[in-house]
């Protein structure tokens, strides 16, 4: 029995995300992860990376059965820019869309084994992304994702140990954002694989298998960013405002 042939990708991170997931359970992906010093380029990325894995599947746009992006919360403008891109696609050709957090879909890609699993991106102003899940529950059961056991937040390194230790058990910590509190979370008692770990990265092909087990909602238009807090241009005009009052 066939499934659905998705594409997904994510843009939350500075990295290009994209995977495409056939009906026979094959999966080919695309990434475009910035060199140092380079520009993000989801913008010139994204589209030609997947039409490559359309092109490399032989088929086009008709013989998909949904899109699916990640929603973050992530980069204000990569956000932007891959919801927007999906909402367009999802409107010309005619093709539902999922959402998908993007911590959610680096927990489920995770290898757990017993542990919780917490996954942090990176948010900067020395805060992460965070939230966790028990063993297992990132994926859902029928295409229901479970409560997370901490939803996701916006915390500072004491904040993110403090989460660490509260979940009571030691958790997988997962995500670029794990390198930079590293200290903090071996601290308060998780485990962060090798910096250099696939479980890091965030894979587009997760994303297509959980819209795959997702039904979408009507309005593509209803798919939204999940920033979980203002843009860094907002935040540093507040704080000049403050700032001259």
């Amino acid at each position: 029995m066939s499934g659905p042939t998705v594409l997904g990708f994510d843009t939350a991170t500075p990295a290009t995300a994209v995977a495409l997931l056939l009906g026979d359970g094959r999966v080919l992906a695309r990434r475009h992860e910035p060199a140092e010093g380079e520009r993000i380029g989801h913008v010139t990325r994204l589209l030609p990376l997947a039409l490559e894995l359309l092109d490399e599947a032989g088929i086009d746009w008709r013989a998909l059965d949904r899109l699916a992006v990640g929603i973050g919360p992530g980069t204000f403008t990569g956000l932007r820019i891959g919801v927007a891109t999906a909402r367009a696609l999802a409107q010309a050709h005619a093709l539902p869309l999922v959402g998908v957090s993007t911590l959610r879909a680096l927990a489920t890609g995770a290898d757990t084994g017993e542990r919780p699993v917490l996954a942090v991106l990176d948010a900067r102003r020395s805060e992460g992304f965070a939230a966790a899940w028990a063993p297992g529950a990132a994926a859902g059961v029928g295409g229901i994702p479970s409560a997370p056991l901490l939803a996701p937040a916006a915390l500072g390194a004491e904040q993110l140990a403090e989460a660490v230790a509260a979940l009571g058990a030691a958790p997988l910590a997962v995500g670029e954002g794990t390198l930079r509190f590293r200290a903090h979370l071996e601290a308060a008692g998780a485990v962060v694989p090798a910096d250099g770990s696939p479980e890091h990265r965030v894979d587009a092909a997760v994303h297509c298998r959980l819209a795959a087990a997702t039904e979408p909602i009507p309005d593509a238009a209803d798919v939204l960013p999940a920033y979980l807090r203002l843009p860094d241009a907002e935040l540093a005009r507040r704080e000049r405002d403050r700032s001259r009052s």
